[in-house]
């Protein structure tokens, strides 16, 4: 373990990375759900000055839990990759519908975040992975108790296509960097599959993940 340092110093690193998409360096943050992914990529985002970040629950829906693959081809990678703005239309979970499109300009660094963001039709297109490394059953239990009890039967069919999926499709195994939460901040560690290299924390804020 290496003394503390700052986010920044794993946002340089990223935004180090070559490019993955287009001009776009794509950075993927995946775990299970209620893992702190969101709360994670929006500390990360502002270490790196303010990059876009591409929430995977605006892209799924009701209908399509992880079953959004060519949506988000069709909307976001392929106007990317040819450098253009991506169009988008983020999903409404209380209204059951897409909504107004947004825009999504290439940036240099992009973040993308959700359950699936490390999923094999993705990873040609990242510049780098990271592994939210919170354990399965303390990540729901944490998203049951933020979410509440009225969406718990939400939550039981959550949990078997959440299962299903990383049995299918895992994407730890090929992450490059596994973040863990540690008091108030985080800790990292990187290298082949984030098994080799050495390990660095950060302290940023003071409250708990919430997604």
């Amino acid at each position: 373990m290496e003394p503390q340092q700052s986010l920044e110093s794993l946002a340089r690193e990223l935004a180090a990375l070559p490019v993955s998409l287009g001009p776009v360096r794509l950075i993927g943050i995946d775990g299970h759900a209620g893992s702190g992914k969101s709360t994670f990529a929006g500390r990360l985002a502002e270490a790196l000055g303010g990059a876009p970040v591409l929430h995977l629950d605006d892209v799924a829906s009701h209908e399509e839990l992880f079953g959004w693959e060519e949506r988000l081809r069709a909307q976001v990678l392929e106007p990317l990759t040819e450098g253009r703005s991506a169009h988008w239309a983020p999903y409404d979970w209380v209204e059951r519908r897409f909504g107004p499109q947004r825009v999504l300009e290439p940036a240099p660094v992009l973040l993308i975040e959700g359950v699936g963001a490390g999923r094999r039709a993705l990873r040609p297109h990242l510049a780098g992975l990271l592994w939210m490394e919170t354990p399965r059953a303390q990540s729901w239990l944490r998203g049951r108790n933020r979410d509440g009890r009225e969406l718990s039967d939400f939550w039981d069919g959550w949990e078997r296509a959440e299962h299903a999926h990383f049995s299918n499709d895992p994407s730890r195994p090929f992450a490059d960097t596994l973040v863990r939460q540690c008091g108030t901040g985080y800790e990292w560690s990187s290298g082949t599959g984030a098994t080799a290299g050495t390990a660095a924390s950060v302290t940023e804020g003071d409250e708990l993940p919430r997604a």
